[in-house]
């Protein structure tokens, strides 16, 4: 299914004249295949280049549309709240956070750390639409395959609210918003079935299986639903090397055939996976793309974006570059953007009375406890000895190749037995902070937190290294290097004043097995082992590349 770059997408986009008039997120015809009479039409000027991957950032199971002239994609965060972000980007390539889905994962206790815990459960592969016909923003998904929830917002950033519970579990659910506003659900695992819900999208009125996947491509899931030039397609990973699509010219339901799209492809990331489990998205000019993702522990999985034409029977063709997919393309041909995107780097001082979207908490937190005011405080809010059972713990993805967190924390109000600072987290994770015992206060690094394969803790941290901790403030830095294969090393080290920084501890080996689905964040954390009422400070954050 593959062809050549050669065939370029300057011969394949229509003149962007053609979408002059063209509805908000509106599809135009797929462009046809090279050598056909469209295809040889008016070419675009050579654009730009843009590098893959487009975000090097933990988004996984992507889903992605256009509203008019902005594209949006949501992605999963598992046991992370608030859950479901939505992104937003003008030109496919340069991303910003403009908010999430799910505001809180109230699914139950163990998302709020109380008796139990919902690491790898919460938020997996779900779906994001648009409906024209109320102005309206759609996210569903399946929780903990026993039923699904809908939330809708007026704008992508929010405020979102749940709109309904459907007892169905709609596994890897893709939702289509049909051209005469019904609604639609692709989902399942290998066994693929279609719903139609209600007009009021409160409700599942229909559902038939509609797809079963033959034994000798073994398991297809993580649907996208779409129509295109009046034909359905149901967009299928194979986990984690293939990409097939079904299609259906007899409606929503059915019969289907299938193709492959993809299978083993080499990806643009050194070490890393084959690009899988994304959406299709077109641009005003009519020029489409696929925005995979790209298994790359320890980071985790990160977007990368393609360039897709069709056959003139109507099947998608990813375009290669030298038998891969691209680590450079042509950038997509689009308007000048309203606005620079707000970048996913820099410095966080916390001004302001909310956190910025940049920001997801490990399961719930305890909002008594923590507060944002030109500046964050986090007061501690569990009585324990293990990281992964503390609440309150803030997140914030890392950027690859490679990249630094600085923090500067103001440590004036810990009490004994608490313990704060910067982790590595995941499960396997390792920090840099600061412990107060007998009211003497040291910096240490910690290496030893671990879980099992059932995501119980296994090792609670063994100090590596130590040292005297000056009274007020003290910065607190972080590198990873995340690149997948020979690199995958965390280093920790301090200062006392925020220019000459002291290395602590040896470098930590950052796990990459892919069974905990999240990549490694950067994460800040308070948290009690005698009694609460201890607090610290954080007045600023950067996040940092070389």
């Amino acid at each position: 299914m593959q062809m050549s770059w050669t065939h370029h997408v300057l011969s394949r986009r229509r003149a962007l004249t053609a979408a002059t008039g063209l509805a908000a997120g509106a599809l135009l015809p797929p462009t046809a295949a090279p050598g056909t009479a469209s295809a040889q039409g008016s070419a675009l000027a050579p654009a730009a280049e843009y590098m893959n991957p487009v975000i090097w950032q933990d988004f996984a199971d992507i889903d992605v549309i256009r509203v008019g002239g902005t594209f949006y994609a949501s992605a999963s965060t598992m046991h992370y709240s608030p859950g479901a972000p939505v992104l937003r980007s003008y030109d496919l390539v340069n991303w910003e956070i403009a908010g999430h889905s799910v505001p809180m994962l109230d699914f139950g206790a163990k998302y709020d750390l109380n008796g139990a815990r919902g690491y790898v459960r919460g938020v997996w592969a779900s779906s994001l639409a648009y409906r024209p016909s109320n102005g309206t923003f759609y996210w569903l998904g399946q929780i903990d395959f026993a039923r699904s929830y809908v939330y809708t917002a007026t704008a992508a950033e929010g405020p979102w609210s749940r709109l309904t519970t459907i007892s169905t579990p709609y596994y890897d659910a893709g939702l289509l918003v049909d051209s005469d506003d019904t609604l639609y659900v692709a989902y399942g695992n290998t066994t693929i079935s279609v719903a139609q819900l209600s007009p009021d999208g409160r409700s599942q009125v229909r559902a038939q299986q509609v797809f079963t996947t033959p034994s000798s491509v073994g398991t297809l899931e993580g649907s996208r639903f779409y129509r295109i030039n009046g034909q359905y397609y149901i967009f299928l990973t194979r986990p984690a090397n293939g990409q097939y699509i079904l299609k259906s010219s007899s409606g929503p339901f059915g019969p289907y055939t299938m193709r492959q799209v993809l299978l083993d492809l080499r990806g643009p990331i050194p070490g890393g996976g084959v690009p899988h489990q994304g959406g299709l998205v077109q641009t005003q000019s009519g020029a489409w793309y696929y925005l995979a993702f790209v298994d790359a522990y320890p980071g985790g999985r990160v977007p990368a974006l393609a360039p897709v034409v069709w056959t003139a029977d109507g099947w998608p063709v990813v375009q290669l570059v030298d038998g891969a997919w691209g680590t450079s393309y042509p950038s997509p041909a689009v308007p000048p953007p309203p606005r620079p995107v707000t970048p996913m780097t820099g410095v966080d001082t916390f001004d302001g009375t909310a956190l910025k979207p940049r920001w997801e908490w490990n399961h719930n937190p305890d909002h008594t406890r923590w507060s944002v005011n030109n500046g964050l405080t986090l007061r501690t809010a569990t009585v324990t000895n293990d990281l992964y059972w503390a609440r309150n713990t803030l997140t914030h993805r890392i950027q690859g190749p490679a990249s630094t967190a600085t923090v500067q924390l103001d440590h004036t109000a810990m009490r004994d037995g608490d313990r704060a600072g910067l982790a590595l987290l995941r499960d396997s994770s390792a920090w840099i902070g600061l412990k107060r015992d007998g009211g003497v206060t040291r910096v240490v690094m910690v290496d030893g937190l671990t879980m099992d394969g059932n995501w119980n803790t296994t090792g609670t941290g063994v100090v590596r290294a130590g040292a005297s901790a000056p009274s007020g403030r003290l910065w607190l830095r972080a590198n990873a290097d995340i690149r997948p294969g020979t690199g995958r090393l965390g280093t920790f080290s301090y200062s006392t004043d925020g220019t000459h920084f002291t290395r602590l501890g040896p470098a930590f080996s950052l796990g990459n097995d892919w069974r905990f689905f999240m990549g490694y964040r950067f994460a800040l954390f308070n948290h009690a082992t005698q009694a609460l009422g201890g607090s610290v400070r954080v007045t600023r954050f950067e996040l940092s590349v070389p």
